[in-house]
């Protein structure tokens, strides 16, 4: 049974885990368009499929792609780098060129026998009668309007939003059966209840459109002022404003204030425009910063931190001009709105139209006997079901639930409303099963650390028309990308994920998508139920933790259920295929292949006493099977530097490949063996060539320190002697393997460097290696459980290297690359070997499992010689 830790890791990793977190781009977008994998399709020039993409949650991509306030790249990862992708304008890139309307999905389910009214056609009621006609409602949608696309189209400018572009889109609705009625306005041609007597269910989809004036001023209502609503409505639908003077002045900061003053500059009669607003910098300003650019570029005079005192009127009642004031701050100490002023700081400006961009309401007159509305003009409706609260047949959306500030956001209502009413007319639950953040913008758990000193490039801005010749007329003044620059900017996107751990380890790739998919696996399955072979396919090799940025241990994990495995069986792995290796460490650690070599035999001493070896050279298994000869050439240095008298040997399994493969009580009882010898011998200190060994005896022995033989030549006995500049001249290069499982320990990793510098070998670094070393394959026996892994793991380590000689300090890592096709060499055949050069490359070590024998056998006679 695992261990209540192990489960709480597992707890950890899938209550933590990144991997299935969404993108920030996509988590902000109230619609949660898949803007990563559209930019990707870009990107490798796939527009076809990029169009199909964004329409599979947006029906108005071209629209969406020019006047989206793009909340999306707000929190772009790319804002680290102060350049946010333009996401919408690769959006608009997309509609713009690959959007064909044989494509448009429109297919519904059978009808459902029931009618829903929507009132209003801008983006959130089309968005919910889109979402009820899919699911075979019968949909009638009243528009007060002449026109569809409500504030799409009577306000924002056809500079920013071509007319066609947007009734092209709109025309969806028409293929799918939406019904449109046109120039009715609900309360005066038809009555709202007479509506909600007739529907089955009925969405209120009314936008703001009642504009706003400042009227604490006098002569608030004088001739030449507007809302900003009105203002844009007229401008809109006749290309002017008919009471529209000569110099026109903008009161606000925010985008509308913007379309405002650009709009104005349009109007035939205006020469001039001038733009006041509270705040005292344009990047305090509410606006977008490419709107301003614009505003600024085509001419608006901006005045910061001013309001208006007093507006000035002629003898015939209109505007003359207006007396500033400034704004001395926006915010109390509460950092509630609450502006102050200097009333003596004043100026005077001449200007006979004034334009409020200060907030717009909801005309919901239609309504009042049936919905309540609130002080701020939206009605009364449950957040999350968008469901009346005074009447059950009726849901609120866009403008008029109090929630969308922008059209993605009012789309987002629509869709959540078309749900509820669904369920509504179904008799389901409301709620059961439904997040608030299906439809609305939240913050994505997803945090990826960007090193941006090492990225480059900047943001790829649209093409304009030339600020002179543009203001003379409505056109678009945005031209849009050209193939090149959308793929240049697509290109950029950092298609933020954290799969950090899949892309550097093959293992996890063969069964699952990330880690927490797969422990909440074996959380919800039970350990019995899950596929045994991914705990045996893990190398051990912890690069999964090192890449993660919560550093989330996978590999004890993995430990752990091997061991729980074999506890399953009676102690043994149940893994026939690795049932040998047992087999193997039994003999490994049998008297048949061991020895044991004191510094001083115990006949040889003066006075009998307890036997005491200070050094003990353990060389483990894999080199004593691969080199006899260099390892009694290790005990002779050790001997001739440390003293005959102090130095020992003990050739005895420390028991990894029994670790490795779960069998903890095995591993316990294989290790002691070791652990009660070394005590016996009274070592003081361990010394090892086998980073496994090295790494086991640390944690086991508590007795005695643990030391390299690569640590102690550099630290203290140097090279044996004759052996320093043997490599001087020689025609190799190589690159060198460090093993993953002393990845930590950087102290063997400089000196073998040291080692082969004071050889006189050449050598080049990779960049996997050190503590960034990538494992050869062997471990955690993957070798043997789970060989067609294995041999993808070393292919892809050999490929780190660009030599074709390699010198490692681990046995079996050596004979993995070999296997791999490299000149893979030990640094014991190196150090007490000739000079090497490319000419002695060859096959080494044994080819059967009788020479490994063998050569364990001739190592165990080698090292008797020095009892």
């Amino acid at each position: 049974m695992l261990k209540q830790e192990i489960i709480e890791n597992m707890q950890h990793i899938v209550e933590n885990c990144m991997g299935e977190e969404t993108a920030a781009c996509v988590a902000t977008c109230p619609m949660h368009t898949n803007a990563k994998e559209y930019i990707r399709l870009i990107r490798d020039g796939k527009g076809e499929e990029a169009i199909k993409v964004i329409r599979n949650d947006l029906f108005l991509p071209g629209t969406l792609g020019r006047i989206c306030a793009h909340p999306c790249e707000k929190q772009c990862k790319w804002n680290e780098g102060n350049s946010p992708m333009a996401i919408a304008s690769l959006k608009r890139y997309a509609a713009d060129n690959f959007d064909n309307e044989e494509d448009w999905d429109i297919s519904t389910k059978p009808e459902n026998g029931k009618k829903v009214a929507v009132i209003g056609s801008g983006p959130s009621g089309l968005q919910a009668a889109i979402g009820l006609r899919k699911e075979g409602c019968a949909v009638t949608l009243f528009e007060k309007l002449p026109v569809r696309g409500g504030m799409l189209r009577v306000g924002i400018p056809a500079y920013r939003l071509p007319r066609n572009v947007l009734e092209h889109e709109i025309t969806y609705l028409d293929k799918l059966g939406v019904q449109f009625k046109l120039g009715c306005e609900v309360g005066k041609d038809i009555a709202f209840d007479e509506i909600v007597k007739e529907f089955d269910s009925v969405v209120v989809a009314v936008g703001k459109h009642q504009g706003r004036v400042d009227r604490s001023l006098e002569h608030f209502d004088a001739e030449g002022i507007f809302s900003a609503a009105a203002f844009l409505k007229e401008a809109a639908m006749t290309a002017d404003v008919k009471k529209a003077g000569k110099v026109a002045l903008v009161v606000g900061g925010g985008d509308v204030a913007m379309d405002c003053a650009r709009t104005a500059l349009r109007v035939p009669s205006v020469e001039k425009v001038y733009s006041i607003c509270l705040e005292d910098s344009y990047d305090s300003m509410a606006s977008s910063n490419h709107e301003i650019k614009g505003a600024l570029a085509e001419g608006v005079k901006f005045n910061h931190a001013q309001a208006i005192k007093e507006i000035c009127v002629d003898e015939n009642g209109r505007v003359s001009g207006v007396v500033l004031k400034k704004c001395v701050s926006m915010f109390d100490e509460s950092g509630r709105f609450a502006p102050s002023f200097d009333e003596q700081d004043t100026r005077e400006l001449k200007v006979d139209t004034i334009i409020f961009a200060i907030g717009q309401g909801v005309e919901g007159g239609f309504a009042k006997d049936i919905l309540v509305q609130r002080p701020n003009s939206t009605f009364e409706c449950d957040k999350m079901t968008l469901q009346s609260s005074t009447n059950e047949k009726v849901f609120v959306v866009g403008d008029a639930s109090g929630e969308s500030v922008i059209a993605i956001q009012a789309m987002a209502t629509g869709r959540r409303a078309a749900e509820s009413v669904i369920r509504y007319l179904n008799g389901e639950s409301m709620t059961e099963g439904r997040e608030l953040k299906d439809t609305w913008t939240y913050e994505t758990k997803l945090q990826m650390p960007t090193d941006w000193s090492e990225i480059t490039g900047t943001r790829e801005d649209m093409q304009e028309l030339n600020p002179v010749t543009r203001i003379q007329s409505f056109d678009e003044v945005a031209l849009g990308y050209t193939a090149e620059e959308a793929h240049k900017e697509a290109d950029r996107c950092r298609q933020c994920e954290c799969k950090l751990c899949m892309k550097e380890c093959i293992m996890l790739n063969d069964y699952t998508e990330c880690p927490k998919a797969l422990f909440t696996e074996y959380l919800e399955k039970g350990t019995e139920n899950v596929e045994r072979m991914i705990a045996y396919s893990c190398n051990e090799c912890n690069q999964c933790t090192l890449k993660c940025p919560k550093e989330f241990d996978l590999k004890s994990t993995f430990k752990a259920l091997k061991e729980v495995y074999a506890e399953q069986n009676d102690g043994l792995v149940p893994l026939e295929i690795l049932q040998p290796s047992d087999a193997s460490q039994i003999k490994e650690c049998d008297e048949q292949y061991c020895t044991r070599v004191d510094a001083t035999p115990i006949e040889k001493m003066e006075k009998p006493k307890k036997q005491k070896t200070k050094y003990v050279f353990v060389p483990g298994c894999t080199v004593p099977a691969y080199s006899p000869e260099g390892v009694e050439n290790v005990v002779r240095h050790l001997k001739d530097t440390l003293g005959e008298e102090n130095v020992g040997a003990l050739l005895q399994c420390c028991g990894k490949v029994t670790r490795f493969i779960g069998e903890a009580e095995k591993f316990e009882e294989r290790n002691k063996k070791a652990i009660d010898i070394l005590d016996e011998m009274g070592a003081e200190v361990i010394i090892t060539v086998c980073p496994s060994c090295y790494k086991v005896f640390q944690e086991t022995a508590k007795n005695q320190k643990v030391i390299a033989y690569w640590d102690l030549m550099k630290n203290l006995i140097g090279l044996p002697e004759g052996t320093k500049g043997v490599g001087v001249g020689s025609d190799v290069v190589f690159n060198i393997h460090d093993s993953c499982v002393t990845r930590d320990v950087t102290s063997h990793h400089e000196s073998v460097r040291w080692v082969l510098d004071e050889l006189g070998y050449q050598w080049e670094e990779v960049e996997r290696n050190g503590k960034n070393t990538r494992c050869c394959g062997v471990g955690g026996m993957v070798c043997t459980s789970n060989p067609e892994l294995y041999e993808r793991v070393y292919t892809r380590r050999a490929n780190d290297f660009n030599q074709d000689n390699i010198v490692t300090y681990c046995g079996s890592c050596r004979g993995t690359m070999q296997t791999a096709g490299k000149d893979a060499v030990h640094m014991l055949d190196l150090i007490f070997g000739k000079q090497y050069t490319k000419d002695q490359a060859q096959p080494r070590g044994y080819k059967t499992e009788e020479e490994m024998w063998a050569n364990r056998l001739e190592t165990k006679e080698r090292l008797n010689q020095f009892k």
